[in-house]
């Protein structure tokens, strides 16, 4: 086809061509505006996320005594939360478990909240000996209704549920590593005092239920000097 042959073509179909051209920019038109109006949610979004609070419940033994639990509140969402309220309740369990809940709620947020909780914040409970009323408590099933804000103004409600009977059959082998280098270090610095001082003694120690009962003491006493110093060194 000669250039002359294409113009004569376009010249006698000026107007269909017209509309077909019209046809697809209007096509174009309306994709780019649907890419647009899909970008523009995507990156709010985006924003959201990176603005929104997460908060989550777990229960977590101590290193040195597994037997001994409590709560950990942790915010795992990329912004804080804003006047968060906590709602605890007993699902199930009876007596037991409302006693349960009366020992981990004793830490003062539980009652009037939290102001501000910052991303990866966490806070913890009160703590409970499993060993002591050990059937009640493994049957116990809490629920906590929390209510808070994030900065940009949303509301959000969680409820989270806790279920001791999951913790049934956990277990640990040995002593942790903390715990053991603490203890070491406490030995070490008797043994040195002795060598300084010019006390020499060779002890048989026989392990009793007193000193294991003794061992628990100290546990307990080590868990509450930890608890002060952690509340103390908070804002």
């Amino acid at each position: 086809m000669t250039l002359s042959e294409i113009l004569d073509f376009l010249n006698k179909n000026s107007g269909a061509l017209s509309v077909l051209f019209s046809a697809v920019v209007t096509i174009a038109t309306v994709a780019y505006s649907i890419l647009t109006r899909t970008l523009v949610l995507e990156t709010r979004k985006m924003r959201q996320v990176q603005t929104e609070p997460k908060l989550e419940i777990t229960v977590k033994p101590f290193d040195f005594a597994i037997n001994i639990v409590r709560l950990h509140i942790r915010n795992i969402g990329l912004g804080p939360a804003l006047n968060v309220r906590f709602n605890p309740k007993v699902l199930s369990g009876g007596d037991g478990a409302q006693s349960l809940l009366q020992e981990f709620t004793q830490t003062n947020f539980f009652k009037i909240g939290l102001n501000y909780f910052g991303p990866s914040q966490e806070m913890h409970s009160n703590f409970t000996q499993l060993s002591h009323n050990h059937e009640a408590k493994m049957s116990s099933v809490l629920l906590f209704d929390i209510k808070f804000e994030s900065v940009t103004g949303v509301e959000y409600e969680e409820q989270i549920v806790i279920d001791m009977s999951e913790l049934k059959g956990i277990g640990q082998l040995g002593t942790p590593n903390l715990y053991s280098i603490a203890k070491s270090l406490e030995k070490i610095k008797d043994d040195f005092a002795h060598v300084t001082s010019g006390f020499r003694k060779i002890n048989t120690n026989i392990f009793t239920s007193e000193d294991r009962a003794k061992e628990h003491e100290e546990q307990l006493a080590f868990y509450e000097e930890a608890n002060k110093r952690d509340k103390d060194s908070r804002p």
